[in-house]
Formats: structure tokens, sequence, C-alpha cells
């Protein structure tokens, strides 16, 4: 493994808003944990010679397999009903295990913003020769769901990212995980029960939920990297398919 490579997380937003990517070396050391602009973003997956990135958003429009009455015959589904054909074969897999995430449209004018300000990233990843995962090479790229990754870790769905609790919990998975992020135990120490009372709680060295889904896609890309065994590809690659930082997927969460 070269120790020069680095892992590359990026949480797309849309609305004005900045996009958050995260940088981890090979040790999982913090390189980068920053909000920037498309023209920023760019400049920093170029600045890399050897990246794995993940993204979280989804690779490309639908294709409208779960549409197909054959294709639903083979995952079990009744041919003759319409249930998840308006999903990617990825998203109804979560979905059946009660990952719940987007469904992605099959015209790419009908998606959301931020599901086209990922395509817009995927295109300028490309751009700079990343190629898509399993493929090899010096640059690489994915699709990853983050939420999906801290829910398979923990095999239970977590408390909502709005949530102090929640951000506590998903920085406190990543700590455990070996990510060089702060210990989120030493924050809660300092709530003393009189800051409590005074409104005076600081949430410094706690990071937002953007950061921490950013830096779940970084370690989920450290992981197919050093640890291609512990990854799963879900879906159909004619589609697109979400990696998660598991070997294997429940039944049920």
């Amino acid at each position: 493994m070269a120790a020069n490579i680095v892992y590359i997380g990026i949480d797309p937003t849309a609305g004005g808003r900045l996009h958050t990517v995260a940088v981890l070396d090979f040790r999982l050391k913090l390189l980068r944990l920053e909000k920037v602009r498309f023209e920023g973003l760019v400049e920093i997956v170029e600045g890399y010679p050897s990246a794995v990135c993940g993204v979280d958003a989804p690779l490309a429009p639908g294709k409208g397999l779960m549409a197909d009455p054959d294709y639903r015959k083979r995952l079990g589904l009744d041919p003759k009903t319409a249930t998840y054909s308006n999903y990617r074969v990825c998203e109804y897999e979560c979905r059946k295990r009660r990952i719940n995430l987007y469904n992605t449209p099959r015209r790419a004018e009908d998606a959301p913003r931020w599901m086209q300000e990922g395509w817009r990233i995927y295109d300028a990843l490309r751009t700079a020769e990343y190629v898509e995962y399993p493929h090899a090479g010096s640059r690489r790229l994915f699709e990853t769901f983050p939420h999906g990754g801290f829910m398979t870790i923990i095999k239970r769905k977590p408390y909502s990212k709005s949530t102090v609790e929640g951000l506590l919990q998903r920085q406190m998975i990543l700590f455990e995980e070996g990510v060089n992020v702060p210990d989120p135990m030493e924050t809660l120490e300092e709530w003393t029960r009189h800051k409590v009372l005074v409104g005076e709680l600081s949430r410094e060295g706690l990071y937002d939920h953007d950061q921490l889904d950013a830096l779940m896609a970084a370690y989920t890309a450290s992981l197919v990297e050093q640890q291609p065994n512990e990854v799963c590809s879900v879906g159909d690659s004619a589609e697109g398919q979400i990696i998660l930082p598991v070997p294997e997927l429940l039944d049920k969460y």
C-alpha cells in the first residue's frame, strides 16, 4: 500500500450551500475537512495523484430495472405490480432492509438539485481521471451512503443526525473505527450540571452532520483500498452500486 494515497469523502449539497469534503491519509489521520464551493472541491480532488473517493450521491439516473417484469421476478417481487419501480436496485436492496434512502429518477431533469450537483461532481472526477470502482487505477471513485454506513456498522438505526445525541453517536462510531477525530466523550465530560442549567453547552470538537457524512465516506474509501473484503457492493452494476463499510448486509436493521 502506497503511503501517499489519500481517502476522500464528499457530501454534496445544493441551494447555495457549500459541499463538504474530508481527506484522510493511509493511517486515517485527518488531513482536511472543509466546506467548499464546486471549484474548490475540484481543486482538492485534482491535487492528489493517488486517491480513492467516495461520494454521497447516486452515480447516475436510474435505468428502470425495477420496472422490468422479468427482473422483478428474479428478485422475488410480483412482476405485475409497480412497487419499487421508481427505485434503483441498490435503493430497493437497502430499503427492504429498513435502510431508508432517496430514490433516483430515470430522467436527470426530474432529480433534486443535490443529485444533479452530485452528477456534476462525478463528471469532474472522471475528467480528473478517476475510474469507477471496482476498476483499478491510481484514482478511483464510488457511490456510498454514509447513513447506511453508520447504520450497518452498529447494526441498528442511529439517532437522528439533527440531534446532539445523533452527532455524538456518529462521531463515536468513526472514533471507534480508528478515524482520527476528537473523542466525543470529551465533549460530554465538559457538560456539567451548571452548564446545562444556564445553557452554556459547548460543541467544541463535535462535527456537524455534513462533516460526519463526508468522514464516513472517506473511511469507506479507506476500506475499499486497504480491506476490500470488508466492504459490500449493493445493487446492480448496470445502473450503479452503493458501497457500504461492512462485508455483508443483515436481512433487517
